[in-house]
C-alpha cells in the first residue's frame, strides 16, 4: 500500500468532487438554505458525525459509515481514496487582565465586534493508494489514523495596539480506522464490490457519573465525513442508474449512513463520491455563487431588506411564527439523518422562510441547545416543513 500524495491527474479528477463536497458538506446541505457568507470553516450544522464508540452506545447515534459500490477495474488499476472531515476545535474567548493573567468570559466586545465561544471546523483528510490486488486479498487494507490533542492561543488587540483578550482553540484527540477490501462477483463481467468503512476508535468516554451531552462528545467526533474514490483505469457503476445485468448486485450492496455517487466530471465514471447527504449521480455546483446548482433555496434574511418572508403560517389550525414553540416530526423523506434525532424535541420558531419554489420552511433552535443564543446571532437554524412539527402553544 503507498500513502503518498496523490498523482497529478488524481489530484484532477478529484478536484470537482472536491467542491460539491465542500458546498455541501462543509457549507450546509442542499435541503436547506444556502448563505454564501458563512465561513466555510464554521461548525454551521452538523451531518456524517461518527462519534466516539463509548458515546455512539448510549445514544442513537453511530460510530461508523459502510460504503458498498461497484467497480470494473482496468488492468493494473489503483484505487486512490481520500477520507475527508472536520475536526471540531472549541473556541473560548478569555478577557486580559492588567497582571498578565486571563478569565474565560461569554463573549467579549471590541468596538463593533463582538467575539463569543463556539465550535470551529478544521478539515482534516487521510489519503491511500491501494493496488486492486491488495484489495481482494484477505481481508483488504486497514488505514489507522490519528490526531493529538492540542491548543492554540491568540492575541486579540484593541485599536491602539494592546493586548485586551485571546481566543483559545483546543482540539481532543481523535483516532480512526478507514476499512477497504474488494469481492469479485461471479457473472460474466469482471465485477468488484468494494467495500470502504470509517470507524471512529476515539476511546473518549464521560468520566464515571458525569452527565455528558453530545456537545462533549463533538470535539472527539469526525464530522461531514465523507469519501472521495478514483479508479486509475475502469469505472465506477451508477448506484441509481445500473445497467440491467448489475441491478441485483447493486441491490445487495449494503450503505449505511452514507450513499455513493457518481461524481467529478460528467460523462466520467472514475470516480465517486461517498456522502451522508443523498445526491444525485454528478452533482454539480452554480458557477454564480459556489451553491449546489439546482438548489431552489434562498435565504431571505440573507438578502437586502433582511427580513423573512411571510411572519406566519397556520400549521394544524394554529398560527405559527417566530416565537411559537413546537415539537419536531422530522419526515423520513429527509435526507439528513441528524434530523431524525430531533424527533419528538421541544423548539422555537424563529423565522418562517420561503425558496423560490413556493415552499414554506421553519427555521428553528431546539430549546435545550446550549448553542441557541450563537445560532440566532448567525442565523444558522435546523429547518424543517409546516408537516413535520406540532405546535405547542395556541398564539405567537
Amino acid at each position: 500500500m503507498s500513502v503518498t500524495a496523490f498523482a497529478p491527474q488524481t489530484e484532477a479528477r478529484f478536484a470537482l468532487a472536491r467542491k460539491v463536497a465542500d458546498a455541501v458538506l462543509f457549507e450546509g446541505c442542499p435541503l436547506h438554505p444556502y448563505r454564501t457568507s458563512a465561513p466555510r470553516t464554521r461548525l454551521r450544522r452538523q451531518c456524517g458525525v461518527l462519534v466516539p464508540p463509548a458515546w455512539g452506545a448510549g445514544s442513537e447515534e453511530y460510530d461508523f459509515q459502510h460504503t458498498e459500490c461497484l467497480m470494473e477495474p482496468g488492468p493494473g488499476a489503483t484505487l486512490a481514496v481520500e477520507l475527508r472531515f472536520l475536526r471540531a476545535r472549541r473556541r473560548t474567548v478569555q478577557r486580559a487582565f492588567p497582571d498578565g493573567e486571563f478569565e474565560t468570559v461569554p463573549e467579549l466586545r471590541l468596538g463593533e465586534r463582538l467575539l463569543v465561544s463556539c465550535d470551529e471546523g478544521t478539515e482534516e483528510r487521510v489519503d491511500a493508494v491501494v493496488t486492486v490486488d491488495e484489495l481482494t486479498d484477505g481481508d483488504g487494507v486497514i488505514v489507522a489514523f490519528g490526531r493529538r490533542a492540542g491548543e492554540e492561543h491568540e492575541q486579540i488587540l484593541d485599536e491602539d495596539g494592546r493586548v485586551v483578550g485571546r481566543t483559545v482553540r483546543r482540539g481532543e484527540e481523535i483516532r480512526g480506522l478507514l476499512r477497504l477490501s474488494a469481492h469479485r462477483l461471479e457473472g460474466p463481467c469482471p465485477v468488484l464490490r468494494l467495500t470502504a468503512v470509517v470507524e471512529n476508535t476515539s476511546v473518549w468516554a464521560p468520566e464515571a457519573g458525569e452527565s455528558a451531552d453530545r456537545g462533549a462528545a463533538l470535539p472527539h467526533s469526525l464530522v461531514s465525513t465523507h469519501l472521495l474514490m478514483g479508479l486509475s483505469a475502469g469505472s465506477f457503476l451508477s448506484m441509481s442508474d445500473p445497467p440491467e445485468w448489475a441491478r441485483a448486485a447493486i441491490a445487495s450492496c449494503r450503505n449505511l449512513h452514507t450513499w455513493p455517487v457518481l461524481s467529478g466530471e460528467p460523462g466520467r465514471a472514475d470516480v465517486m463520491l461517498s456522502s451522508p447527504v443523498i445526491l444525485e449521480d454528478h452533482p454539480r455546483i452554480d458557477a454564480q455563487d459556489g451553491a449546489p446548482a439546482d438548489t431552489p433555496w434562498r435565504d431571505p434574511a440573507g438578502e437586502p431588506g433582511g427580513e423573512p418572508e411571510g411572519g406566519r403560517i397556520v400549521v394544524n389550525g394554529r398560527p405559527v411564527g417566530p416565537g411559537s414553540r413546537v415539537r419536531l416530526d422530522p419526515g423520513l423523506r429527509r435526507t439528513d439523518a441528524q434530523d431524525v434525532f430531533l424527533r419528538g424535541r421541544p423548539a422555537t420558531v424563529e423565522a418562517v422562510r420561503h425558496d423560490v419554489d413556493g415552499s414554506v420552511h421553519l427555521a428553528v433552535t431546539v430549546d435545550d441547545d446550549p448553542g441557541a443564543d450563537v445560532r440566532r446571532e448567525r442565523g444558522t437554524f435546523h429547518y424543517f416543513r409546516p408537516d413535520e412539527v406540532t405546535p405547542l402553544e395556541d398564539h405567537v
